[in-house]
């Protein structure tokens, strides 16, 4: 709503006057775009003033474009680093604060809600209910309660019982725009090819590739009405692939959380996974075949609590090598996915899963990494031995190139869901590590899927 401002006039009277509110948006290029596009775009209440951004390296210093910001923003709205938070309150006049992005602990939440009121502006989370789009199609959404959980995995095994069923199923990612963008508003991959085409990131290949490989078409970009919307014309059915741990941008007909005992008590404690946990319709305990049963019994238990109408499916994450004779008891450099060994606070994966099966020996990345890849383990001291794949841009993959070709081992262990071979040039071989979700127990997703989206 526009807010009042309360002024003196000559006789002593006071007079008020409407002004539309100044908002800032923190964000990580996703879900702050998002929120924009539902609630702000074209709305005089407010005054969007700046996005800030953090989490991925060089998304700061661009601009909203005018193409994607609407009528009122002719010139496009700035978007500032999120350290620069205290000073932008004062210098543009902000009203409020509106927290948009995810996979940080409540606390984080509060002290960046600390750091707005101390300033002078409220803080503000918008939810489900003001964000999610509603489709003409059914929807199953995947989320997470920390990413990393393995929601990849429950999405392709989702997308694959869906078209047994003869359904043409559209997966919607959440989003990863990294790039220029105007030129990323509605993406559709369809083939590797697709990948060149849009420049996508390592980030966006280990979520797109996997799915393109199985000739299912992916849907991504900046403005998600007009997603669905593309979406729609091809499918007769929608999953949304969610990032991090954020809630779906669509109303989904059929709810489905997965939850990681290696992180026992992280659903609770962790924005917004905790919300996604509460609203779930079916809560999915992965990797129970690495974690302890102590931590597995744990995480039900904390799913009761708050949830005690979710279905519990229990799952393990099935880890497979292509060639194990290539590193059994040898020296290995494990390379595992980015998002979830960095901001997802994992210190290990798949990788170092199947190396300890083989009976390898841990390379150091640590102690070959050169440039933001050398920044990447100062930044995040919880990594050890496995090398997160960063690749935000074109400089970072030749970074994470450079470290691993110098790193003195046998070979490479590919842990991510892309296959890195395919962007940058290796000078070792490499063993690829896959991983599928085998649910354990009566329960399973398609039993779950024919009681919530008859065909």
């Amino acid at each position: 709503m526009p807010r009042p401002r309360r002024n003196a006039t000559g006789d002593g009277r006071l007079e008020t006057r409407w002004e539309a509110k100044r908002v800032i948006i923190m964000g990580a290029a996703g879900r702050d775009f998002h929120n924009y596009n539902t609630v702000y775009r074209d709305n005089p209440a407010y005054k969007i003033v700046a996005f800030t951004a953090t989490q991925i390296p060089g998304i700061a210093k661009r601009n909203y474009p005018k193409e994607l910001a609407g009528t009122l923003y002719p010139n496009g709205i700035p978007i500032y680093p999120e350290e620069e938070l205290p000073s932008l309150i004062k210098k543009l006049k902000a009203d409020q604060v509106v927290f948009s992005y995810s996979d940080v602990s409540h606390e984080y939440v509060m002290h960046k809600a600390s750091i707005a009121l101390a300033h002078g502006a409220d803080f503000l989370l918008l939810g489900p209910t003001s964000t999610m789009l509603t489709s003409s199609k059914p929807v199953v959404a995947v989320t997470a309660a920390r990413t990393g959980s393995g929601k990849s995995q429950v999405s392709r095994k989702i997308v694959r019982i869906l078209k047994s069923r003869g359904e043409r199923v559209g997966v919607v990612r959440h989003p990863m725009p990294y790039g220029a963008l105007g030129k990323q508003v509605s993406q559709r991959f369809a083939r590797l090819e697709d990948l060149d085409r849009h420049e996508a990131t390592i980030e966006e290949r280990e979520e797109y590739e996997p799915h393109i490989s199985s000739s299912t078409v992916v849907y991504a970009g900046v403005d998600y009405a007009r997603i669905l919307r593309e979406a729609e014309r091809e499918a007769d059915a929608i999953v949304w692939d969610g990032g991090n741990n954020d809630f779906p941008f669509f109303k989904p007909d059929l709810h489905i959380v997965v939850l990681d005992p290696h992180r026992a008590d992280h659903e609770l404690a962790y924005h917004p996974g905790e919300t996604n946990l509460r609203m779930a319709d079916v809560a999915v305990v992965n990797k129970i075949d690495s974690a302890s049963r102590p931590d597995i019994d744990r995480v039900i238990e904390n799913i009761k609590a708050v949830n005690p109408e979710a279905k519990i499916i229990q799952a393990r994450s099935t880890v497979t090598v292509d060639a194990p004779e290539l590193i059994k008891g040898k020296d290995v450099l494990v390379v595992g996915d980015g998002p979830t060994l960095t901001h997802g606070g994992m210190p290990f994966g798949a990788g170092t899963i199947a190396a300890r099966r083989y009976g390898c020996k841990l390379v150091d990345g640590r102690r070959y990494a050169v440039g933001s890849i050398e920044q990447v383990y100062r930044q995040y001291p919880h990594l050890r031995q496995e090398l997160p794949a960063m690749g935000y841009s074109r400089k970072q993959m030749k970074e994470l190139e450079a470290t691993i070709n110098s790193a003195e081992c046998d070979a490479v262990i590919d842990a991510t869901p892309v296959t890195l071979p395919r962007i940058i040039k290796l000078s070792r071989p490499v063993v690829q590590v896959n991983y599928e979700l085998q649910e354990v127990g009566a329960l399973t997703l398609e039993k779950v899927l024919k009681q919530w989206i008859p065909r």
